[in-house]
This record gives C-alpha cells, sequence and structure tokens, in this order.
C-alpha cells in the first residue's frame, strides 16, 4: 500500500485547494443591472409627473366652471333684477358691509344689464374672473368679479364687482 504524496510547501507555485471565483463578466452584469434600475425609477417618475400634470389640469379646470357657474347666477339675478337673489349670493364680508335694502337701492339706480360674457379664473393675491358686461344703452364695461371662497362648505361666492 502506497502512502499518499506529501502535500507541496506554501510559497511559490502553491496551487489553492479550490478555484477562484470568475471575474470575467461582473462589469458587464453590474452595468446591465444599472441601466435597469435606472429604466424603473425614469419610468416610475415619469409616470408619476405625468399623472401630476393631469391631476393639476384637472383640478384647474374645475376651480375654473365653479367660479364661472357663481359668477353667471350672480349676474342672471342682477340681469333679472332679483337683487334679493343677487344679495343671498354675497360673500358674507359683503353683507356685513352692505344691509340688503342699502344693496338692492345701489343696484336699482344702476343701468340695466343686458348681456354679459364671464372668462377664466385668474388665480393670484386675490381670487378674480374677468367679466365683459353690455348694459341696456349698449355701452360695454369690463369688470372682474371678486370671488373668495365660503369657510364651512367650501364653494365660491361673489364679493363685489370691481374695475
Amino acid at each position: 500500500m502506497s502512502l499518499p504524496p506529501p502535500p507541496p510547501p506554501p510559497g511559490p507555485g502553491v496551487h489553492p485547494p479550490f478555484p477562484a471565483p470568475p471575474v470575467e463578466g461582473r462589469g458587464k452584469r453590474l452595468g446591465t443591472t444599472i441601466g435597469v434600475v435606472a429604466g424603473i425609477v425614469v419610468l416610475v417618475c415619469g409616470a408619476g409627473t405625468i399623472a401630476g400634470g393631469g391631476f393639476l389640469t384637472a383640478f384647474s379646470r374645475s376651480l375654473d366652471e365653479q367660479a364661472g357657474v357663481v359668477v353667471s347666477r350672480y349676474l342672471s339675478d342682477l340681469q333679472a333684477r332679483d337683487f334679493d337673489g343677487a344679495y343671498r349670493q354675497l360673500c358674507e364680508s359683503a353683507r356685513l358691509d352692505e344691509t340688503q335694502a342699502d344693496f338692492a337701492e345701489r343696484m336699482e339706480e344702476t343701468e340695466p344689464i343686458t348681456s354679459y360674457q364671464v372668462g377664466e379664473l385668474t388665480l393670484g393675491v386675490s381670487i378674480s374672473v374677468p367679466v365683459e358686461l353690455v348694459y341696456a344703452d349698449g355701452e360695454r364695461d369690463r369688470v372682474a368679479a371678486d370671488l373668495t371662497q365660503n369657510t364651512s362648505t367650501g364653494k365660491f361666492e361673489v364679493c363685489g364687482l370691481g374695475e
């Protein structure tokens, strides 16, 4: 019976007991992984940006529509000379500044409105909607309907027609 050969001495030329892991292709796999992750991030962020833009557009149109309806109702009441109805649509601060009787008396002295054109809502320091009024004598006037939001209902209310 023969004995196994003795192990080689440590030093140059020594063979490790197992092969080293392969290093070929490691950079290529890492680059592919980074590329795929970056692509997914771009898709997710791009979709989020598009969705956010769509939400803001829909929200803006909704506010514009609500403001237009409120101003149109107010002007319809003024056009019909229904000053009590127009007064009820005023914001609280406007109603505190002027009684219903004073409002009706002031409006009775104004030229009747025959038609009007409501513009688009403008948001800024104050909320307003541009309006073009046509009076019975044919005169045209561009005014801004100043709006505020009711704190309890969240709905727009007209605070007055200004220059």
